[in-house]
């Protein structure tokens, strides 16, 4: 579906919106082409940018005109155990009350429903206990209509619990390739605040993860209560994300890594070593775009989706192979797109010990 660009910020309508990176014209980070097909202009002619809003502080998508479909990828185990330790610690803290779960469910990972199913929930369509968003806000254009949907699904006495990769993690460590097609908004929890009070919800606590570098799961409730202290400094941390200024440093971060992964292949490929990728991921898209990557610098990308495997990377002619065609390359170097992997990826492949590349090397 096309989306056509906001009159307005996409939480609170308002017009004071600052461009706080800009990637030009980018693939969409969805689409990945039939091996045989060649790269066209027109491949990589979609405007990706972001803006930050003045009046409630959300991070957002500034326009989307893409239109594909994604082959599905594969879960990996770090998502997966994330969702095990979040329902655990959840539940440890009292907040899993109730009968009933509805889930709004996320193109990112597997569903929570049987986690609480197997602690004697029932999945409904309608009103719940607990109602569960984990990474799937940030797809809806219309934000102020996602975060009133999701409140009128949770019962009176019932609890949201929403999960998202937190707009301070991406300013503090330079992911700028967290923005792409698709991803609408991107949360601090000032913003995340407003609009669930926007929606007739309060902030009541929240639980922090390593997954993708910070991660934030908090729980909201239909009654006006005041924050606990984890709520308060997580809030206390993000003071600075009001600062254009500071989040506009994703600009500076994705210019400095672009630029220190062509030089780092160019390098690679000169000393004579093959140098391939794992991981056919969104962010992967626009980092080896914006780099000027092609198969003369790095040969392949693997990937553990069958639905990717035969097809190659948007914007370039690097193809994308399954995991068993990367061990039998025997590859020099192995650039790791998402650094989350590294624990499964080592732990399942061993024979690639010692060549996986988790942060690329900055230029001498």
């Amino acid at each position: 579906m096309r989306h056509a660009p906001p009159r307005g910020c996409r939480g609170c309508g308002g017009t004071a919106l600052a461009r706080v990176l800009d990637l030009g014209k980018m693939p969409a980070a969805d689409n990945f082409p039939s091996r045989t097909a060649a790269p066209t202009a027109a491949e990589s002619g979609y405007p990706l940018a972001m803006d930050l809003c003045a009046a409630c502080g959300l991070a957002q998508l500034a326009q989307d005109d893409t239109a594909t479909s994604e082959p599905r990828g594969v879960e990996p185990l770090a998502l997966r155990e994330q969702a095990a330790d979040a329902v655990e610690r959840v539940a440890a803290s009292g907040w899993l009350g109730g009968r009933t779960v509805r889930e709004f469910s996320s193109p990112h990972g597997g569903s929570w429903v049987p986690l609480l199913v197997e602690r004697g929930f029932t999945a409904t369509d309608g009103r719940a206990d607990v109602v569960v968003d984990s990474f799937g806000l940030m797809h809806e254009a219309d934000q102020l209509q996602a975060f009133a949907r999701r409140a009128n699904a949770t019962a009176t006495n019932g609890v949201l619990l929403l999960q998202f990769h937190s707009l301070h993690t991406i300013v503090a460590q330079g992911q700028w390739n967290a923005l792409r097609h698709g991803h609408f908004a991107y949360y601090s929890l000032t913003a995340l605040r407003r609009l669930l009070d926007a929606a007739g919800m309060s902030l009541a606590t929240a639980w922090q993860f390593d997954l993708y570098g910070g991660t934030v799961l908090v729980a909201a409730v239909h009654a006006q209560i005041t924050p606990d202290e984890t709520v308060r400094a997580i809030l206390d941390t993000e003071a600075g994300l009001a600062d254009v200024g500071t989040v506009r440093r994703l600009q500076r971060d994705a210019d400095r890594q672009s630029r220190a992964l062509h030089t780092w292949l160019e390098r690679e490929t000169a000393w004579g070593r093959r140098v391939y990728a794992y991981g056919a991921a969104s962010r992967a898209v626009a980092l080896l775009h914006l780099a000027g990557v092609h198969r003369g610098l790095l040969t392949a990308v693997a990937d553990a989706s069958p639905a990717k495997q035969g097809r190659r990377m948007s914007g370039t002619d690097v193809p994308i192979i399954s995991p068993s065609e990367l061990v039998a390359a025997q590859p020099d170097r192995v650039l790791l797109t998402l650094p989350d992997l590294l624990p499964e990826v080592s732990s399942r492949w061993p024979e690639l010990d010692g060549r996986w590349v988790v942060e690329i090397p900055e230029p001498c």
